[in-house]
């Protein structure tokens, strides 16, 4: 087929295109800005790109299938064509999610790693850990890796497929989440809050959707579970129809993480497999949260491992609709887990931008309140003896709004100082709706933290660079770990103050 991608330029429209590239269909598409990297990769790959909607353009294109990203809304030329043209005969289309689902996942055994938080590097996780393990897996990750060594990989029809399962909506004629089209045998539920203000009316409604994801998974499939979450444990009390492994730090988790510790070296940990010693691990990325995600993953794999080629997963006594850990101990899954201690992780995910005895800058796609305050408890002990910045741009549907406002209060308060940088598109937001970045700073000031807020990331940046990089710093200084938190461009003064 020959299939047109409306916003190829995103990161999950991008790499799915190139997915579907590597499946043997011709791949063009179009973009309101042709822009890197994408836009390179794309190109390098020889896939057509063409800049702006334009209808007449698509009409004389003429592809079998238009692909529209959940990015387009009704007011866009093309779709406005259309659908207006549709009764005449014109292209037929689809979301992203259901291409996905009708040309790969339904003949695949699907991992699918869904969460408010730790999916795109749980993600990542679960692919290397399968590759490291000798398998070639399908992986579609929603950023960019750096191990896998790519965002996308069709694989080997025989192995399973690893998807990053998002929660947010399909298109804007599909308001159901993404990962309800993905088919799973096994799905990782890795924590549910509530975020993207924007689709979800309230925790009830996230937990809603999730439930969904639940309900498809097969009887022969399996759900791994942050147990630690009462949410997560909520959504699936009733569940009887699969099998469900609880993992977490509680001792009423299945697999259990135990003497957890970090350093400036790392995280060290051990995995407890109903009551035994399963492995220990050591990693370079930081914080419990990334302990965490990489148990999930162990266990994902374990389970795809030790089923491939048969219909049931072998855990012993575990029943489908067991709760606790099972009398006996069953068979510990053998796996190479070693190779952990190489994972570097994904990019924009605590990432190292610049390191010296005297300071070190990182960047975090991190934009909701939980994943800022694991983010920056982590950095405490990675950095016991710098004071700790945070640099956050409210920037998400959610973060630029008060829904979260007093919870984003509560995780900069980890920080020594805050620098608050402008709310994205405030314009499109009542006063009254907006997050108040100065009422922000005020509180976190009373609460001992020092803290400022800027109307624009210009500004942030001149003040933050005369702060914490003067010219001529003395020696004695105290450290400094600066961590920018952002899940858009922060107006690309991020790279600017990483500059060496």
């Amino acid at each position: 087929m020959r299939i047109y991608f409306m916003g190829i330029c995103g990161t999950a429209m991008g790499n799915a295109a190139l997915l579907v590239r590597e499946a043997g269909h011709q791949v063009l598409g179009a973009d309101s800005g042709v822009y890197p990297p994408m836009s390179n990769v794309l190109a390098a790959a020889g896939i057509e790109l063409h800049e702006g909607y334009d209808p007449a353009r698509l009409a004389r294109l003429a592809p079998d299938l238009v692909v529209i990203g959940n990015a387009m809304s009704r007011g866009n030329p093309e779709v406005e064509w259309l659908l207006a043209e549709r009764a005449g005969g014109a292209l037929p289309f689809t979301s992203l999610p259901a291409l996905l689902h009708d040309l790969i996942l339904a003949r695949r055994d699907n991992i699918v790693v869904c969460g408010t938080h730790g999916k795109t590097t749980t993600t990542a996780l679960t692919a290397f850990l399968l590759r490291e393990n000798g398998r070639d897996p399908g992986y579609l990750i929603g950023g960019v890796p750096q191990d896998p060594p790519t965002g996308n990989h069709l694989g080997s029809p025989a192995d399973p497929f690893v998807i990053e399962g998002d929660e947010y909506d399909s298109a804007f004629f599909d308001k159901r989440s993404k990962f309800i089209h993905y088919a799973p045998r096994i799905a990782v539920f890795n924590n549910i809050e509530f975020d993207h203000a924007d689709i979800f009316r309230d925790l009830a409604d996230v937990k809603r959707t999730f439930a969904h994801l639940a309900r498809i998974v097969p009887r022969n499939g399996c759900i791994v579970a942050n147990g630690d979450d009462p949410n997560v444990r909520e959504v699936l009390q009733n569940v009887t129809w699969c099998k469900v492994l609880f993992v977490g730090t509680g001792e009423n988790n299945f697999v259990r993480i135990a003497d957890f510790a970090e350093n400036a070296d790392g995280i060290f940990f051990t995995l407890i497999w109903n009551g035994v010693e399963w492995t220990k691990l050591h990693m370079t990325l930081p914080g419990l949260f990334n302990a965490r995600n990489a148990a999930m993953a162990c266990v994902a794999v374990a389970l795809a491992l030790a089923s491939a080629g048969s219909a049931e997963f072998p855990l012993g006594g575990l029943g489908g609709a067991s709760r606790r850990p099972p009398s006996g101990n069953s068979a510990l899954p053998g796996f190479l887990a070693e190779p952990l201690s190489r994972f570097r992780g994904v990019r924009r995910r605590q990432e190292t931008l610049l390191s010296t005895p005297a300071l070190t800058v990182i960047e975090d796609f991190g934009h909701h309140p939980t994943a800022l305050a694991e983010t920056l408890k982590s950095f405490r002990n990675r950095f016991p003896n710098a004071t700790l910045t945070a640099v956050f741009e409210p920037r998400s549907n959610t973060a630029r709004t008060r829904a979260l406002q007093d919870d984003f209060i509560a995780a900069l308060a980890h920080a020594d100082e805050v620098y608050l940088g402008a709310v994205n598109r405030a314009e499109k937001l009542a006063p009254a709706e907006r997050f108040d970045t100065e009422a922000v700073a005020r509180t976190l000031a009373e609460r001992g933290v020092r803290a400022e807020s800027f109307t624009t990331n210009a500004a942030l940046l001149e003040k933050l660079l005369a702060d914490t990089r003067p010219p001529a710093a003395p020696s004695n200084v105290r450290p400094r770990a600066v961590v920018f938190f952002s899940n858009g461009s922060f107006d690309g003064i991020i790279a600017k103050y990483a500059a060496p």
